[in-house]
């Protein structure tokens, strides 16, 4: 049995070690041309009020997910942070933290 799939994110600040609150983010669909699906804050929790993507819309495919890290900092070497990912129909929830800090980041597919 395939599961519905979905996307989600959410921004950890590591180094005041708290949510990141206020950070833009955007979702682009890269095939066959880039386009913006949608545009979300992240809320106190570092997370958005909704899903980027829920079942509903959910298309396979690549996208970017856009974070407007050097405007929630303020200072520091990174500006945006762009995470391209490849979403396939049946494979789950797909979601996507990002931990970062005004030097550096990471990410993972978390549950």
């Amino acid at each position: 049995m395939s599961k519905s799939s979905a996307l989600s994110t959410h921004v950890l600040d590591t180094a005041r070690g708290r949510p990141a609150a206020g950070v833009a983010v955007e979702l682009w669909r890269m095939e066959p041309a880039p386009a913006l699906v949608t545009r979300a804050t992240t809320n106190a929790d570092g997370r958005t009020d909704a899903p980027l993507l829920d079942a509903a819309s959910f298309q396979p495919g690549r996208y970017e997910l856009r974070f407007a890290v050097g405007a929630y900092f303020g200072e520091g070497f990174l500006d945006q942070v762009v995470l391209n990912v490849g979403l396939r129909a049946g494979e789950g929830h797909y979601h996507v933290p990002l931990l970062c800090s005004p030097w550096s980041y990471s990410t993972y597919r978390g549950s």
